[in-house]
Formats: C-alpha cells, sequence, structure tokens
C-alpha cells in the first residue's frame, strides 16, 4: 500500500484477519455474520455499523491503540483515549500499581510499558542489577536491553541460552499480535547482540523439562532460582493501561527465598537508619 493512502476501514480488516491467520470463513463464524458480508466489509461495498467495527475487533484481539484507526475508517469517532499515568483520572491505577509492586517485596517486581521499558519497580529489583554498566540503567530502562546484552545483566544469567530464547520468543509473540512497528526494530537488534562471556551451547545440552523456566542468576550471595509472572489489567479502557505489565519474579527455592528477605530487610534497615 502507497504510504500516502489513507487505509479504508476494509483495508485494517483485512490486515488483521490475515495478521491473525484467519479465513474470511473463520472470522465469519467468530462473529456470528455470513462470509458474504464479512467480504463486503473488507472490498467497501458495505458499511459497516460502529457496533459491528468493535465486534470485528474484538474477535481479532486488537489491541487498543489500532482500534481508533479502524473506527475512524469507518466514518466513527475514536473512543479510546491515552492517559499519562500522572493524570488524575489515573489515580485509581496508579495506586494499585503501587499496592502490587510493594505487595510482592522481598520479590522482585516492576511495571514495563509495550516498549519493555521500566515505568515502576519495588525496591527488590535493583538486587538483580548489580552488575549491568550504567548506561543500560538510564531511564526508560528497557528489561529485554538488559537483560539480553552483554554490558547489561547477561553475564549474570546462568542459563542464559535458555533465557535468551525465552525473551525472544515472547517478543516475537508480541510482535506478531501487535504488528509494532518499534518492536520490531528491538528485536532485530536484540537478536543479534553478542552473547556474553561464557555463555556456549552446553546449557542447551540440558534442556530444562520443568513446569517452569527459571532465571538462574548469580549474586555475591550465589545463584538466585526465580520464576516469573506477567499480570495486566483485565479490563482496561485507555490505551496507556492495556499496554501495561507487571511483570515479577518469585523464588524458585529456599535459599533464594532466605537471600531476598535477608537483602530487601537490611536494605529497608540502611533506609531507616538513614
Amino acid at each position: 500500500m502507497h504510504p500516502m493512502i489513507t487505509p479504508s476501514f476494509g483495508d485494517h480488516l483485512r490486515l488483521w484477519r490475515q495478521r491473525r491467520h484467519l479465513s474470511q470463513q473463520a472470522l465469519a463464524d467468530r462473529a456470528n455474520l455470513s462470509t458474504r458480508h464479512l467480504s463486503f466489509l473488507e472490498t467497501g461495498r458495505s458499511t459497516p455499523s460502529r457496533e459491528m467495527v468493535l465486534r470485528l475487533a474484538e474477535q481479532l484481539d486488537i489491541p487498543l491503540r489500532e482500534r481508533n484507526p479502524m473506527l475512524a475508517a469507518a466514518g466513527y469517532a475514536p473512543m479510546y483515549r491515552t492517559s499519562s499515568l500522572d493524570a488524575p483520572e489515573m489515580d485509581a491505577a496508579r495506586r494499585s500499581l503501587d499496592l502490587l509492586l510493594k505487595s510482592h517485596l522481598p520479590n522482585p517486581a516492576f511495571v514495563i510499558d509495550r516498549f519493555y521499558n521500566v515505568v515502576a519497580a519495588n525496591d527488590a529489583v535493583s538486587l538483580l542489577l548489580q552488575t549491568a554498566q550504567p548506561e543500560f540503567l538510564e531511564p526508560p530502562i528497557n528489561v529485554v536491553k538488559l537483560s539480553l546484552h552483554p554490558k547489561g545483566v547477561a553475564g549474570q544469567i546462568v542459563n542464559f541460552r535458555q533465557w535468551r530464547r525465552h525473551v525472544l520468543s515472547r517478543l516475537h509473540d508480541q510482535l506478531e499480535r501487535t504488528g509494532d512497528a518499534y518492536l520490531r526494530v528491538l528485536f532485530e537488534e536484540v537478536s543479534n547482540y553478542p552473547l556474553p562471556d561464557g555463555a556456549d551451547d552446553r546449557d542447551l545440552e540440558h534442556e530444562h523439562f520443568g513446569v517452569l523456566l527459571p532465571l538462574q542468576m548469580r549474586s555475591p550471595a550465589g545463584v538466585l532460582s526465580l520464576v516469573s509472572t506477567v499480570t495486566v489489567f483485565g479490563t482496561p479502557h485507555d490505551i496507556t493501561l492495556q499496554e501495561l505489565a507487571i511483570e515479577s519474579f518469585f523464588p524458585a527455592d529456599d535459599f533464594t527465598a532466605q537471600t531476598l528477605a535477608a537483602a530487601v530487610a537490611a536494605m529497608q534497615e540502611n533506609r531507616g537508619n538513614g
């Protein structure tokens, strides 16, 4: 498509249907309409109602950010706003994020945006960043770059090859889901990072067959073993909120749990004495 030509609603619909690897028949069945009607919507022979635009967007799992252009192309006003986290209407969201981060202590947790930049973090996260070079800790901290670059924390990760595959797979899935141009650039950049010293193929010879893939990181106290979870807002109607995720790390063994608890307690005690 020529960059100066504004995409029609049908162009948007076809792009997202193909991105989801759905035939017209499959999408029509999901959205409870005829294949003929769907075909007419894609070719511009039929004009969708506002409700139809939203129904199709829901069935295609289109991000809120991309639903506004679809609505506009169909002749309707955008309905999703993008609010700054500092805005008054985001007070409840900010309180929720702050509560979640604090409740995870002494376990590390941080909030990231759609580009994997850190928006907020709890005190325990600093325990994982002790070997990172200063340039990777300048805001905004990008957790993908930080975890995969030798000057970040890549050299600290014991099972780096496995963790790298996990991070790249997650980033690729996000790219496939959103089609975001920046994520494509980010994926290409980090895919070409050099390996840290000591990261050879040996950890590929012993694949992890457990239920969860742990992140194993060296620390002054010993190797920490952590498993991660990702939490998102359940019913966001704001683009900013939909694109936020809270990533939390939990200890996979008693040694890690005890080490994190002791380290965070010491940090808090030092802060109180200061």
